[in-house]
């Protein structure tokens, strides 16, 4: 795979100064960035990665994810395998409700790539709780109270229809039909995507790409569809998934960027700009009029933040002509970009507790993170987590002065969902140290995702108290304490 072209800013009309503030500007008021990667006149001017965070290691998108289905459908569409005005009815004929309601019949694809489906809310519960993991029949058979095109409401579940309803037409899934034709001549390797109970790429989240990647795409839609010199996605295409094609500002939005109008899955945004984005800041920002893209994935709770700093720092920066070379601006701006680092766990602290709980196991009572039982290895090389769920036991090595990178199917169950995958393998980061003389913190940083998991384990005696608190989550963020005891060997 090639890389993205490399220049200075101050080469392609941007002033080093103005993306350090910007830098300094997150550091200070957000600081859940994981990577950013800011592109002028087709060539890479800054990037950096929050450590433990890396270039080379991928990322969940959550709803970016929806760009590259729309993306799909594009393509789809100019080889004439279906049009915007199909009926969404004609492709899952034995997946229809008994009854079919007038607005139902009347769904059409253009509906689902512009949120405009009919639905009052989101058809994902609906989906999910099909006993035989048929989505399709659980989106059609949700109610539809609005005329199609008449209401726009984000739909998680009209994006997976729209990668069903392409399985259906090419029996190759999403990701296998994007692959020769999007993602193999843009470079982008070794993506993935989650699939339905019944085989179908999600479509609507579940993409996991590399920040780098996320600018590529973006160029490819700032340069209306071209790439080196082919014509990857027609251009009509690109000037109407990313056009004005429902309005969004129907209560149901309070921030402004999110009040600007709606395309093809593709979000308007303030300052002629358009971006596709996901859940806690992922984020891929196309500026047409400066001729720049902006690739972001972070941890954030408030996604119109990191925005408002774009617009405040980014958008006066793009000039039309070239700077003048400024080697100290330049040196200041790599210094800051390679000093990147997630807050990690520092002790203020000593240890005298170490020696005494080390290798001690702790049954833990009933809880809804799933642990059973917990140990702290503190007597050898490396302090060690050892933690018991259904799966079993897991060892995590937990780092110190640095964050310590390792592989693991531990996960931390959500209450909510429970275990998303626990066969699978995870990029962990973990930090860890003395915080009070009888508490140890430790972090768990899922380092393909936005979450960030801090147990806190406070030595009481015979007993040890477990608080978990999570970064970022889809439901309100609240500790969670867990009481655990001395087991009766020990």
């Amino acid at each position: 795979m090639t890389t993205l072209p490399r220049s200075t800013p101050e080469s392609q009309g941007v002033a080093s100064s103005r993306i350090s503030a910007f830098i300094d500007d997150i550091n200070r008021n957000i600081r859940d960035l994981h990577s950013l990667m800011l592109m002028r006149h087709g060539t890479v001017i800054a990037e950096g990665w929050w450590q433990p965070y890396q270039a080379d290691a991928p990322h969940v998108l959550f709803s970016l994810s929806k760009s590259f289905t729309s993306s799909a459908i594009g393509l789809a569409i100019a080889e004439g395998r279906l049009g915007l005005r199909d009926r969404v009815l004609d492709y899952f004929p034995d997946d229809a409700p008994a009854t079919i309601n007038e607005h139902l019949a009347e769904m059409r694809v253009e509906h689902l790539l512009s949120m405009t489906s009919g639905h009052h809310e989101d058809t994902l519960f609906s989906m999910f709780t099909q006993p035989d993991g048929n989505w399709a029949r659980g989106f059609l058979g949700q109610a539809v109270t609005h005329a199609p095109g008449s209401y726009f409401v984000y739909n998680s579940g009209a994006t997976y229809m729209l990668a069903a309803i392409l399985q259906r037409l090419t029996g190759q899934t999403l990701l296998d039909y994007l692959r020769p034709r999007l993602l193999a001549p843009l470079g982008i390797e070794g993506a993935t995507w989650d699939v339905c109970p019944r085989g179908v790429n999600v479509g609507g989240w579940g993409m996991k790409i590399k920040t780098e990647d996320i600018a590529r795409f973006g160029q490819l839609y700032l340069q209306r569809g071209r790439w080196q010199g082919q014509q990857v996605l027609p251009e009509a295409w690109v000037a109407q998934a990313t056009a004005f094609q429902s309005d969004n500002n129907n209560g149901t939005q309070t921030n402004p960027d999110w009040q600007q109008g709606y395309g093809y899955q593709f979000w308007r945004c303030r300052h002629g700009a358009y971006r596709g984005d996901g859940a806690f800041g992922q984020f891929c920002v196309v500026f047409p009029d400066q001729d720049a893209v902006l690739a972001i994935t972070s941890g954030l709770g408030d996604m119109q933040a990191v925005l408002n700093l774009a617009w405040q720092h980014l958008l006066p920066a793009f000039a039309a002509a070239s700077l003048p070379e400024n080697a100290a601006e330049q040196a200041a701006l790599q210094q800051r970009l390679s000093a990147l680092c997630v807050p990690m766990t520092t002790g203020v602290a000593g240890d005298h507790l170490a020696q005494h709980v080390s290798g001690k196991t702790y049954q833990l009572e009933p809880n809804a993170l799933g642990l059973t039982a917990l140990r702290m290895q503190f007597d050898t090389p490396d302090v060690v987590l050892h933690v018991s769920d259904a799966a079993g036991q897991h060892d995590i090595v937990i780092g110190g002065a640095a964050w310590r990178h390792s592989h693991s199917r531990f996960e931390v169950r959500n209450p909510r969902f429970g275990a998303s995958n626990p066969s699978a393998l995870h990029h962990i980061a973990t930090s860890g140290a003395w915080v009070a003389p009888d508490v140890y913190s430790l972090q768990l940083c899922f380092a393909e995702t936005p979450f960030i998991h801090t147990f806190s384990l406070r030595f009481e005696g015979e007993r040890v108290q477990l608080t978990s608190r999570e970064n970022v989550s889809f439901m309100p963020i609240e500790p969670m304490q867990v009481w655990g005891r001395l087991a009766k060997n020990e």
